[in-house]
């Protein structure tokens, strides 16, 4: 039901239109998604089932979040990081309506290309803030894009305050990094990095090896299913700065 919905309203519905009322519609198909088996943490919507997507992921019905970012968020409140001056790039649009109500913090959630709800849309390879400004940055699923991955890197750290940290995740794989700048076009990139603006597909120590090139100290953290939450395995970086 609920891809077929999408589906037809991406057909017919102009594209400002569905973002300009995606809560109101989203309250209106989550209603035959309530129950009792689980509960999404950012909404705190109780419901019957997640809807699966193609991917395996878990989408809430009421806040359109995904399992990652449904972890994410529990994990910033066990850390405590919700404090501060806090860096977001592509916010999803769940957490940054969330976090941007969030006493005690100073929120900047980044779009560089327009496509997410941001305030800010700071080009990774070249932040305009001053050094040592962030005590954290959330930094998930964007590196895989850059083609100058440690440019990033490196004005991530820059930006970052000593003792501050930046949670990173991408899509990994086994054995070494894969790239090729031969690999140019969005057909060629589906088929080399599984999507179309993908420049790369990270290994867990590939990435951790060129974090750490530039001055970052890493910690992986590995994350099993959560069934109430509706989380699946996952693994995240941890990038911290001195």
């Amino acid at each position: 039901m609920y891809k077929s919905l999408k589906k037809v309203a991406n057909f017919i519905i102009p594209k400002q239109v569905l973002r300009k009322n995606e809560i109101f519609l989203r309250k209106l198909i989550s209603i035959k998604y309530k129950g009792k088996k689980h509960k999404c943490n950012i909404c705190n919507f109780q419901l019957k089932q997640f809807i699966e997507l193609k991917n395996n992921d878990l989408l809430c019905p009421r806040c359109g979040s995904r399992s990652r970012t449904r972890r994410l968020f529990l994990q910033l409140e066990k850390s405590n990081l919700l404090s501060g001056q806090v860096l977001h790039f592509s916010p999803p649009r769940s957490l940054f309506e969330k976090l941007k109500k969030q006493k005690g913090l100073s929120y900047f959630g980044s779009d560089f290309e327009n496509e997410f709800l941001a305030d800010h849309n700071y080009d990774i390879t070249s932040i305009t803030r001053e050094s040592n400004f962030f005590d954290f940055i959330i930094c998930y699923h964007v590196l895989e894009h850059i083609e100058n991955d440690q440019a990033a890197m490196k004005e991530l750290y820059r930006v970052l305050k000593p003792s501050g940290s930046c949670y990173i995740q991408t899509p990994f794989k086994e054995g070494d990094i894969y790239e090729d700048i031969k690999i140019t076009t969005p057909k060629e990139r589906k088929k080399a990095f599984g999507q179309e603006d993908h420049v790369r597909i990270y290994s867990i120590n590939g990435l951790k090896k060129r974090l750490e090139s530039v001055g970052f100290m890493v910690e992986t953290k590995i994350y099993e299913n959560d069934f109430y939450l509706g989380l699946k395995n996952e693994t995240v970086i941890v990038a911290r700065k001195n």
